[in-house]
């Protein structure tokens, strides 16, 4: 399944901690991961966080303040978030396409105003708050996105589904209604509706994200379509990038 690229810690920073830990497997078509980020010790200097968008939403929860909790996501580029000098979030990755809650839930902002919508997250944050074990709050999130996906707020979308598990064989929107058996009038209304972008620019997310695991022009006509892809998205050369943060 689709494995997107983790976002970006500089090098240079130590005491910053980012776990992930997969899903079990009645989640897979739904999840991606469940994370945590966190300061091991405050930080001397505000940590700027490098966010790369890959067409998933995250449900995040600030563990410092209960109140603080959104679903989030980024459109065609990069964000670089300042979080501060001391911070704890942990959340749930979901796969693209899966959420099929209300749109207008999602920010592709920093998080950092109460949560003022009609979901549970609140509730759900200040469960979590009480244990400072990674793995109990990862068993309470797996029981959170169950009730959401009992409630239709999460399910796996066929189309999407079949696209991300056929991407290294795509290179075109074309492609992708074929893939998913739709007209390309279809995939436009669908993946517009569910996803708020039209397919082209979900195809350049993919493709980036197929090119960090893969040679890229396996993914691009050459090497300087690539790099100005890149660079458009993540605001770096692909040189810089590796030579900037830990992927």
């Amino acid at each position: 399944m689709y494995k997107p690229l983790k976002d970006g810690i500089e090098k240079n920073i130590k005491s910053v901690v980012y776990l992930e830990t997969e899903p079990p497997t009645h989640l897979n078509d739904l999840v991606h991961c469940f994370w945590e980020l966190k300061t091991q010790t405050p930080l001397s200097e505000n940590f700027n966080y490098h966010v790369m968008p890959d067409a998933c939403v995250n449900i995040l929860f600030d563990q410092l303040n209960p109140e603080i909790t959104a679903l989030t996501a980024l459109q065609l580029e990069h964000k670089v978030l300042n979080l501060g000098k001391s911070f704890h979030f942990v959340g749930v990755q979901l796969l693209p396409g899966v959420w099929q809650g209300n749109p207008e839930e999602i920010q592709s902002d920093l998080v950092d105003k109460p949560y003022s919508g009609n979901l549970s997250l609140v509730n759900m944050n200040f469960e979590l708050i009480k244990s400072h074990n990674f793995s109990i709050k990862q068993n309470m999130l797996i029981k959170f996105v169950e009730e959401f996906t009992e409630n239709k707020l999460i399910a796996t979308n066929p189309e999407i589904a079949s696209i991300l598990r056929n991407i290294i064989n795509i290179t075109s929107v074309s492609d992708m209604a074929i893939t998913a058996d739709l007209s390309a009038r279809q995939l436009q209304r669908r993946i517009k509706k569910n996803m708020g972008m039209s397919p082209h620019d979900l195809l350049k997310i993919l493709r980036l994200q197929m090119a960090f695991k893969k040679d890229y022009l396996d993914c691009y006509v050459d090497q300087s379509h690539f790099i100005h892809s890149f660079r458009k998205i993540t605001g770096y050369t692909p040189t810089k990038y590796f030579k900037k943060f830990d992927v």
